[in-house]
C-alpha cells in the first residue's frame, strides 16, 4: 500500500486507531526490508511509533499526513523541484521551454526504462527515495562562476549511503563502439579513448535522435560549456602566457590533430575505409574535438570490473561535479544483493560523507593541479590543496665536447659518468618537476645532488653508490637549494604580469566581467601559480638559513642549474604535466 493510499484511508471511515496500527506494521522490524529507509530510520522503538509521529503536533488530520509524507521521503512530489527553481538551480528559463530541464527529464526517464535505475523521489516497496536531483545551474561556491550542472541532495544524506546504481549496459565503452562500429573498423587492441570518441560522434551526428544513447547524449554540453584550454583560441590562450599549462595545450592540440589523421583522414583512414559508417560530414575534426572534449572531462576509470580496468562513459553519474576534498570515487561491482549475484555489473557511489538538503555533492576526479584541471576540464580551483608548478631544471654537463665548441667553458671530469647514470634511470638533461605550496618533490632534488656532484664529493666511489634521497655534502646541498632558487625564479621572470598585476585586475570587479569566462579563468590561474611559486621560495630560502648553507666561504660543489634549456641541449623530452598525462592513458604521444 502506498503512502497516498493510507492517507486517503485516513481521510475515509477507518479510526485513526487503526491507521496507527499499520503505521506500526509498515515500521516494525518484520517488514523492514520492505519499507523506506526514512521510515525504519523515524521508529524509536517497538508499539512507540504513534507518540513519535504525534510529539510535535496537534493531532490533526494534517499532521497525520504529514508525518505519513516524511516517512515516505520527507517531501510532497514536485516540492524540491520547486525550491530548486526558487533557488535559480533550473535555469533562467522556467518550467516546459527550458530545454535543459526536458533534457534531465528525458535522461531520467531513459535510465529509469532502458536500466531500471529507480530515480524517483518518492519511495515504493523495497526502494527509499533517490536521494538526488539533477540541477541544471550550479555556480562555483568561491568565484561564483557557472559549473554547469551538478547533483543535489534531495534529502539529508548520510556517510556510505549508496547514492546511485547504473547498469554497465548503459555505458559507452570500448566494447560498445566495437559494437556500434565494427569490430573490422575498430579493431582488437585500439586505445579506449579512440573507440569512444568514435561511437560519441557516431551516436551524436550521425544517429541523432534515433541513437539507443540520445537521452544522454541530450545532456552532454557543447565545447563552449566546458572550455579546456585545447579548445581556446590564442588571444585567450595568451593570457596564460608564462604558465606551463600553454605548452601542454599547444602540444595536446598537435597531438590530437595527428590521431584524428592517423585514424580517421587520410587514404587509410577509416573515413575512406567505411565511407557509409564514418561519413565524412560527420566525422570532422570539429566533432572529434568535442568528442574528446567529453572524454577528458567526464569519463571514468572503472578498477573493479570482472575483465579489469575500463574507461566509460556513464550516464548520470558523470553530472557529479569535482571536489578536492571529497573523498566519494565512482567504481564498479558486481549487481545484486550479497545473497543473489546476477552476474552483470553495474557503477556504484557511496556518499564519503553527510550532505544536508539542497547541498551539492561532490566525487574526486583525482589528486589533480589546476593545470590540469584547466587542460582537459575547464576549470581551477582557488582552493586546491594538489596545485602544482611545474619548474624546469636543466643541466649542460661539461663534457670534453661542450668545452671544445665553447670557449671557457672548464670540463667536468664526472660528466660523462653523469649522463650515463642519468640515461640509466630514465633521466634526460633537461627536467620539469611539479613544485606544490608547501613542498617540491624529492626526485628534483636527487636529481640535482647527482648533478651538483664533484671528485671531492664521491670520494673516489662510482656516482651509481650514493643514495641521493640523502644529503651528500653541505656544499653539494647549497648548490643544489641554490639551484632550485634560481629555477623558480626563472620560472616567475616568464610570467608578463606579477602576482599584484593580477590581484588588482581581479580586484575591479567591473572590468573584471568584461573579460570573457576563458579570459578571467585565466588571470585567477597565473596568479595562484605565481602565489604559489613565492611561497615555495620562501620555504626555500627558509631552509638555507635553518641548514646553516648561507655561509661565506662555504665551498660550493660545481654546476649548472639555470632553470633553461643551456647550450647543448635542443628541447625538453616532456613536461611534468604531459608524464601524468601520460601516466592516465591518454591516446596521444607524449613522448
Amino acid at each position: 500500500m502506498s503512502n497516498a493510499e493510507i492517507i486517503q484511508v485516513n481521510r475515509g471511515a477507518c479510526s485513526r486507531s487503526w491507521l496507527a496500527t499499520m503505521i506500526v506494521i509498515l515500521c516494525s522490524p518484520m517488514v523492514g526490508a520492505f519499507a523506506p529507509s526514512q521510515c525504519r530510520r523515524r521508529v524509536a522503538g517497538r508499539g512507540s511509533s504513534n507518540q513519535h509521529f504525534m510529539s510535535s503536533g496537534d493531532g490533526s488530520e494534517d499532521e497525520w499526513v504529514k508525518a505519513l509524507l516524511e516517512a515516505g521521503g520527507g517531501t510532497t512530489p514536485g516540492k524540491f523541484e520547486e525550491d530548486m527553481k526558487m533557488k535559480g538551480l533550473l535555469g533562467p528559463n522556467r518550467g516546459k521551454g527550458n530545454p535543459k530541464l526536458n533534457a534531465n527529464t528525458r535522461l531520467i526517464k531513459w535510465l529509469e526504462e532502458e536500466g531500471q535505475v529507480y530515480l524517483s523521489e518518492s519511495s515504493t516497496w523495497g526502494e527509499a527515495p533517490h536521494p538526488m536531483a539533477i540541477s541544471t545551474e550550479t555556480k562555483d561556491e568561491i568565484t561564483n562562476e557557472s559549473s554547469g550542472r551538478g547533483l543535489l541532495a534531495r534529502r539529508s544524506i548520510n556517510d556510505g549511503d549508496e547514492l546511485l546504481k547504473i547498469p554497465m549496459n548503459l555505458c559507452i565503452t570500448r566494447k560498445s563502439a566495437r559494437r556500434a562500429l565494427g569490430k573490422d573498423a575498430l579493431q582488437d587492441g585500439i586505445n579506449e579513448y579512440l573507440a569512444i570518441a568514435c561511437q560519441l560522434i557516431h551516436e551524436k551526428y550521425v544517429l541523432g535522435d534515433d541513437s539507443s544513447w540520445a537521452a544522454y547524449i541530450g545532456v552532454l554540453p557543447e565545447v563552449e560549456e566546458v572550455n579546456p584550454t585545447f579548445t581556446w583560441s590564442d588571444e585567450d590562450l595568451s593570457f596564460l602566457q608564462g604558465s606551463p599549462v600553454v605548452a601542454a595545450t599547444k602540444s595536446l592540440q598537435m597531438k590530437l590533430r595527428r590521431e584524428y589523421d592517423a585514424l580517421l583522414g587520410g587514404e587509410d583512414g577509416l573515413i575512406a575505409k567505411f565511407p557509409d559508417r564514418f561519413p565524412k560530414e560527420h566525422f570532422t575534426f570539429d566533432n572529434w574535438v568535442w568528442a574528446f572534449t567529453m572524454l577528458f572531462s567526464r569519463a571514468i576509470r572503472l578498477r573493479n570490473l570482472q575483465a579489469g580496468e575500463r574507461l566509460a562513459m556513464v550516464p548520470y553519474a558523470d553530472l557529479i561535479n569535482h571536489s578536492a576534498f571529497s573523498q566519494a570515487f565512482i567504481d564498479a561491482r558486481e549487481s545484486g544483493d550479497w545473497l543473489f549475484k546476477t552476474g552483470d555489473e553495474e557503477v556504484i557511489l557511496y556518499a564519503d560523507r553527510g550532505y544536508k538538503q539542497m547541498e551539492q555533492i561532490y566525487i574526486s576526479y583525482g589528486q589533480k593541479s589546476n593545470g590540469e584541471l584547466l587542460l582537459l576540464y575547464g576549470f581551477a580551483l582557488e582552493r586546491n590543496p594538489y596545485n602544482s608548478v611545474d619548474v624546469t631544471v636543466s643541466i649542460a654537463p661539461r663534457t670534453e665536447k661542450l668545452a671544445a665548441e665553447n670557449e671557457g667553458i672548464e670540463v667536468d671530469p664526472l660528466a660523462e659518468e653523469k649522463i650515463e647514470f642519468l640515461e640509466s634511470v630514465g633521466r634526460g638533461q633537461t627536467v620539469d618537476f611539479p613544485c606544490y605550496a608547501d613542498r617540491y618533490p624529492v626526485e628534483m632534488l636527487e636529481y640535482l645532488r647527482l648533478m651538483m656532484m664533484t671528485p671531492e664529493d664521491t670520494r673516489g666511489k662510482a656516482l651509481s653508490e650514493f643514495d641521493y634521497s640523502r644529503t651528500i655534502s653541505p656544499a653539494n646541498e647549497a648548490a643544489v637549494l641554490q639551484s632550485v632558487v634560481e629555477a623558480v625564479n626563472y620560472q616567475l621572470n616568464l610570467y608578463p604580469q606579477s602576482e599584484e598585476d593580477d590581484a588588482e585586475i581581479i580586484k575591479d570587479k567591473t572590468l573584471f566581467r568584461l573579460l570573457n569566462y576563458n579570459q578571467r579563468m585565466a588571470v585567477r590561474h597565473r596568479r595562484n601559480e605565481k602565489r604559489l611559486l613565492k611561497r615555495t621560495l620562501a620555504a626555500l630560502e627558509k631552509q638555507i638559513r635553518n641548514k646553516g648553507l648561507d655561509v661565506d666561504g662555504l665551498s660550493r660543489a660545481e654546476g649548472s642549474t639555470l632553470g633553461q634549456v643551456l647550450r647543448g641541449e635542443t628541447r625538453k623530452e616532456k613536461t611534468a604535466l604531459e608524464d601524468r598525462l601520460e601516466k592516465m592513458g591518454l591516446p596521444v604521444d607524449l613522448r
